[in-house]
């Protein structure tokens, strides 16, 4: 199986991928995600706009809405941040999620038409490299989402080197993976204290490698594209 890296600001350097793609973002959106199925959410919907997230939600009166803005600001009138914390805590045994944030939904939204999409993130790393498995993909390309300007993207990085270990039949030690995601340039924010915005909660929490036993796929449904739990070897799981 080969593998390949993209990020997400640099895509104009480097060949579209069409087989298996994982869209990785670790501090926040997919670890937020995973902890939201946990929590009993049914589906996620992803939407690059805020506008577009207030539009489903009219159409989806139950569900509720999560996600931040670029620096990890909570969207205004949404119920939730973008936070393992809040929603690893929440109860919504059933109800769908809309999820709108600047990187890692953004990074799904222009991977779409990939065959086999996937969220990734360290808290369902060992579930993602089977499910990549199973999809017996000649090529997966891990996208880089959490580089920008000012940060360095190592918690993401970290999180496709240690998919891509799994994926060569490797079992390796998890702990070098999640001192990269702590001393990430992002991480060190988490650390420092001074954003109540972005908890040290948080952190801990995106730092619990395998934490999950599901994968988290893309697919298509009424025109809209959605998450849901997926288990290796059992198709349609939920």
């Amino acid at each position: 199986m080969h593998t390949r890296r993209l990020f997400l600001n640099r895509l104009d350097l480097a060949p579209d991928p069409h087989d298996a793609v994982v869209v990785i973002d670790v501090l926040r959106s997919f670890s937020t995600a995973a902890y939201a199925f946990g929590a009993g959410a049914s589906v996620i919907y992803p939407v690059e706009t805020i506008a577009e997230a207030h539009r489903l939600r009219q159409a989806i009166p139950d569900a509720v809405t999560t996600g931040a803005v670029a620096g990890g600001d909570p969207v205004p009138g949404f119920d939730f941040g973008n936070s393992p914390t809040a929603l690893h805590a929440a109860k919504l045994a059933g109800r769908p999620l809309i999820q709108s944030t600047a990187a890692g939904v953004r990074g799904l939204a222009r991977f779409s038409h990939a065959r086999a999409l996937f969220a990734g993130s360290l808290v369902m790393a060992r579930a993602t490299a089977s499910a990549l498995l199973e999809s017996q993909a000649d090529e997966v390309c891990f996208v880089i989402t959490g580089e920008w300007v000012d940060r360095d993207g190592d918690e993401d990085v970290a999180c496709a080197d240690y998919l891509e270990a799994l994926l060569h039949g490797e079992d390796p030690d998890p702990a070098p993976f999640v001192a990269r995601v702590l001393n990430s340039d992002f991480g060190r924010r988490f650390l420092a204290g001074t954003n109540p915005n972005l908890p040290v909660s948080d952190l801990e929490l995106c730092a619990r490698v395998n934490r999950f036993d599901f994968a988290l796929r893309a697919t298509h449904s009424g025109g809209r594209l959605q998450l849901r739990r997926h288990r290796a070897g059992q198709p349609g799981t939920q």
